[in-house]
């Protein structure tokens, strides 16, 4: 079996059996051809059967897309389609061995995560028209999702019973199904006990439980919040990806900033892991060392 049909079998099963996306299929295609074509020209155009490439040919490859300055995610992404071409040739009986198994995923640089300052979040939800139904709706969702830091899918997931008004509460369901109760501020709990009494206006279908509607009276879908988010974020950023997550990080930067302790902003965010919540101390590490420079008189000296 020669690397080119076994390529072309492959993709086809992409195709025909697991019916990828054509834009996942196409990413595929490209990296094991450009693979071929390395091979090919290593080997003066003749075709180089399958059971023939070993873990070194994978490996120097790589190493040459690397020192071409190819990016740690493109190269991650290579090697994920590596691993799933030669499982495919192993199970296919065409070759003995996987040489892809032993390959070592560059370690990524996690970006740091997007944030508004205080005075920012202020403004956008100064500019939001609260004359409408609609106003009362995106104003109650911007403070509920700054006001407790949660994801989009647990705002979206909320029901009507999740809400506990007199204990100033919300009940969330995250990842892995897992809930948690999340404290709400006094000028969250007041933008949506306005919302709640306006719900009605947006004639709900009938037993709908979801907290927060649509204009067709049913659930309020992601897109619909990604959208309104971006809208309203976008009057005082002008920062490229405004989405729930920005306010998400706000709100735990924000509460670092004020001194919060770190694990007590692990579990308001519903983090696992506290390494995942440590990422946004480098945001306000940044900023003081900025502050510092800035205020003290021997910084630069």
């Amino acid at each position: 079996m020669t690397l080119q049909k076994a390529i072309h079998d492959f993709i086809n099963h992409l195709e025909t059996v697991k019916h990828y996306a054509l834009h996942t299929i196409k990413a595929y295609t490209n990296d094991l051809m450009q693979f071929h074509e390395c091979m090919d020209n290593k080997h003066q155009k003749f075709s180089i059967d399958i059971d023939r490439i070993t873990k070194d040919n994978i490996q120097n490859y790589l190493s040459g897309l690397v020192r071409y300055g190819m990016a740690k995610r493109t190269i991650s992404r290579k090697i994920a389609t590596f691993r799933a071409f030669f499982k495919f040739c192993l199970r296919s009986g065409w070759i003995n061995q996987d040489p892809s198994t032993t390959l070592v995923f560059p370690k990524l640089d996690k970006p740091l995560p997007q944030f508004l300052n205080e005075q920012e979040i202020l403004n956008a939800l100064k500019t939001v028209n609260t004359d409408t139904r609609e106003g009362v709706r995106d104003r109650a969702i911007l403070e509920l999702f700054y006001g407790t830091g949660m994801r989009l899918s647990e705002l979206v997931q909320m029901n009507i019973a999740d809400l506990d008004f007199q204990s100033g509460t919300v009940r969330v369901i995250g990842k892995g199904s897992k809930d948690r109760i999340l404290p709400l501020g006094q000028q969250c709990i007041r933008m949506l006990r306005i919302y709640s009494d306006k719900r009605e206006a947006f004639k709900p279908v009938f037993n709908e439980p979801a907290f927060f509607l649509n204009l067709s009276g049913k659930r309020l879908s992601a897109r619909g919040v990604q959208y309104i988010v971006k809208r309203w974020l976008a009057v005082v950023s002008e920062k490229t990806k405004l989405s729930p997550h920005v306010l998400r990080h706000s709100f735990a930067t924000h509460l670092l900033d004020r001194g919060a302790d770190l694990r007590a902003v692990k579990d308001l965010l519903g983090h696992e892991s506290l390494s995942t919540t440590q990422v946004y101390t480098h945001l306000t590490v940044d900023r003081l060392r900025q502050v510092y420079k800035q205020a003290f008189p021997r910084a630069e000296e």
